[in-house]
């Protein structure tokens, strides 16, 4: 028993003492990788040669040399908030799960994920603007289309995505819903993944997997959000009222939710790859507004 005890400690204390970052740390450098996987070799060549501008965005403590540097940079430049503070808002855009999804709600000045993911498409695409100004729109770029398909980014707006739900993971008590989907279901996703989720993918994969734009990868992430994870967290329909102050997911549970999870990061990683594509090309132009 005690041996169990230590352990648990052990396991909680690494959930817990980590920040909510997995996506940053983890499956935000995965989805890069399966962009660079699945991009044209010219959109490739362009991309490297934007980093030789590195120097001028004046970040030494977060590089950006490489795509895994610029799927997490944004996260990184967050804790200079003296700086970056005003950035804290493009990393979500939180909907009521009881009404219907609106792409242009909680996005006031453009300050929402969709909006970003547009704005810093149009910046990269913009051959006339400096390189430096292009870099830094690529690392927004592909950091917030990661954001915006983790479900709970687009989840409920009155906790906040989940990060005020207390959710036990497993034997790992008194996490929060939010970062279980975050950290360690996007882990498990990847790791477990049968093929690599780094891959060169085929045309019917592309066809199932990549397409649309930032508010349809919005509503599909509230959507996933609003229909099974609060849904299956509590056993109950988000729309009849108030949740339990806690609640637990059980390994049955974590299990379902894996595949959820692994679709999400694929689908990030290739539309990550779509936008590059687009942006390289001469006369780009985004999809849509997104917000």
């Amino acid at each position: 028993m005690m041996r169990f005890l230590t352990v648990l400690a052990s396991v909680t204390l690494a959930f817990q003492a980590a920040p909510a970052m997995a996506w940053g740390f983890f499956a935000h450098t995965v989805t890069g990788e399966i962009a660079l996987a699945n991009i044209r070799p010219d959109t490739r060549a362009a991309i490297d040669r934007l980093y030789a501008a590195e120097p001028q965005i004046g970040t030494p403590d977060c590089p950006l040399s490489t795509m895994a540097e610029a799927t997490v940079w944004p996260d990184c430049v967050r804790r200079e908030g003296w700086r970056w503070g005003y950035t804290a808002a493009w990393h979500y855009q939180t909907e009521p799960v009881t009404q219907d999804y609106d792409v242009r709600k909680n996005c006031s000045g453009g300050n929402c994920v969709s909006a970003q993911v547009t704005r810093n498409h149009r910046i990269l695409a913009d051959e006339s603007l400096p390189d430096n100004v292009r870099l830094e729109a690529l690392a927004f770029m592909a950091h917030f289309a990661g954001d915006i398909h983790m479900p709970l980014h687009s989840g409920d707006w009155d906790d906040r995505g989940g990060n005020d739900r207390v959710v036990d993971y497993g034997i790992v008590p008194e996490l929060n819903l939010h970062w279980i989907w975050d950290g360690p279901l996007a882990e498990r996703a990847i790791t477990s993944a049968r093929p690599s989720l780094v891959r060169r993918y085929g045309a019917a994969e592309l066809a199932e997997l990549a397409g649309g734009g930032p508010a349809d990868w919005g509503r599909e992430s509230w959507q996933i959000s609003r229909s099974f994870i609060y849904r299956q967290a509590y056993d109950c329909n988000p729309c009849d009222g108030s949740f339990p102050d806690r609640t637990a997911l059980s390994q049955e549970a974590i299990a379902e939710a894996i595949p959820v999870a692994e679709r999400r990061v694929t689908q990030a990683g290739l539309r990550i790859a779509q936008l590059l594509d687009s942006a390289m090309a001469p006369g780009s132009l985004p999809q849509e507004d997104g917000a």
